[in-house]
């Protein structure tokens, strides 16, 4: 890399939310970026990668399909790996990225909002040269978590880049836009409770719609797998109203046709704000940490059932905002401290980091190999990993959960 060129950055990912993400931050005019998606058991459908790109600012010829065979030589000679993706498949970018010459630098991140920290996030990355963040408060509490976890890690902030910044427009739609995620509220009765109640939000109000906004259609993988699906759970209830209906459009696009936004805690509850559309982050089911909405405390987003109303949709406390997610642009660390990680190790001041394998050898590696890619994974190493490796898994699960009955959850 010489002085003045951008980064080369090389984004690997494979599921909705990761793809959106990864997309939108090496489209970055500063970086020279491109986003590798990673064929695995759960990568996009190509009208998930439609809808995860619109709007990300990254040029389609910059977009490619990889299976893993081909990943060690579509990632050779970048400055930068960005392993963008769930745990398990970011450990297999990490190995596979390391072991080139020249070994990059390998950065990572998560998709969108990450309080409350979690020591798995950390443990999966720790291959990883740089984690990349996107607020204060998320930099401070997994500096935090990783200082107690003793684990070595650094941190850098960047803004999310599909809620650059805030507009003090007013909203010109007239949509109530849920917006659905797979895994909060996670218990079936739940779900079928924010599945009635959003036909009764339909039913008062007939002149509006009330749009649920989903990532995936039957048969298409998510990021975190769903049991029960609003589609499923509007039929069991039946006698929908017409003015309710299901969509699979950008997030963009259905921010552009809306009054307001409701979620439980989705990311989308950010994205709305920066585009000036008032937000609910709905807290019927609680706040805590499992629900993932405990980052709205304090900025006046929270609200019941009567979030759902016309007109009680609200923008965040502006003392809220700086600390998370809408801080300056000027206070993003992640470009430099890349550039100067790269300029380290080009200079063979940065080591890579120990590739974790260990105990198990190509064992292991082969049934981590598997873990990450799924059925994709067809080598017979893989195979027979999985095959010994799922009994095991079970049985140590078994003895950790046995444990955690007779003498408790910190056993």
């Amino acid at each position: 890399m010489r002085a003045g060129e951008p980064l080369r950055i090389v984004a690997v990912a494979d599921t909705d939310s990761y793809v959106k993400w990864a997309a939108a931050t090496v489209a970055d005019p500063r970086a020279a970026g491109e986003l590798l998606v990673l064929d695995t058991e759960l990568v996009v459908s190509d009208g998930q990668l439609d809808a995860a790109l619109a709007g990300a600012g990254l040029a389609r010829d910059r977009v490619s399909r990889v299976r893993f065979e081909e990943l060690a030589e579509r990632m050779r000679g970048a400055d930068v790996v960005l392993a963008a993706a769930r745990g398990p498949l970011v450990r297999l970018i990490a190995r596979t990225a390391a072991r080139l010459e020249p070994a990059p630098v390998i950065a990572t991140g998560l998709p969108g909002i990450s309080v409350p920290p979690t020591w798995l996030a950390l443990h999966f990355r720790r291959q990883c040269d740089l984690f990349v963040l996107h607020s204060h408060r998320e930099v401070r509490e997994f500096r935090r978590l990783a200082a107690e976890r003793g684990i070595e890690q650094r941190f850098a902030l960047a803004g999310l880049p599909f809620a650059r910044r805030l507009h003090g427009r007013e909203p010109a739609g007239t949509d109530l836009v849920f917006a659905a995620q797979a895994i909060v509220p996670r218990e079936r009765r739940d779900r079928l409770t924010m599945a009635r109640l959003l036909v009764d939000a339909a039913r008062s109000e007939p002149s509006r719609r009330v749009v649920v906004k989903l990532r995936g259609r039957a048969g298409e993988a998510q990021t975190h797998r769903e049991d029960d699906s609003y589609p499923e759970l509007l039929a069991e209830i039946g006698d929908v109203p017409p003015n309710l209906v299901v969509s699979y459009a950008p997030m963009e696009e259905a921010l552009a046709s809306a009054a307001g936004l409701v979620t439980v805690s989705s990311t989308a509850a950010i994205e709305a704000a920066a585009a000036g559309v008032p937000v609910v982050a709905f807290d019927e089911f609680g706040v805590g940490d499992d629900l993932i909405n405990t980052v709205f405390l304090g900025s006046g987003l929270l609200a019941g059932r009567e979030g759902l109303l016309p007109g009680r949709q609200r923008h965040p406390d502006p003392e809220w905002l700086t600390d998370n997610y809408f801080h300056e642009p000027a206070d993003d660390t992640w470009l430099a401290d890349l550039a100067s990680l790269v300029e380290r190790r080009r200079a063979g001041d940065l080591a890579p980091r120990p590739d974790g394998v260990g105990l198990g050898g190509r064992a292991r590696e082969a049934w981590e190999r598997r873990l990450a890619l799924g059925n994709r994974d067809r080598t017979a190493g893989g195979r027979a990993a999985y095959a010994a490796g799922v009994p095991v898994r079970w049985a140590l699960g078994a003895v950790r959960r046995a444990r955690t009955r007779l003498y408790g959850s910190h056993a």
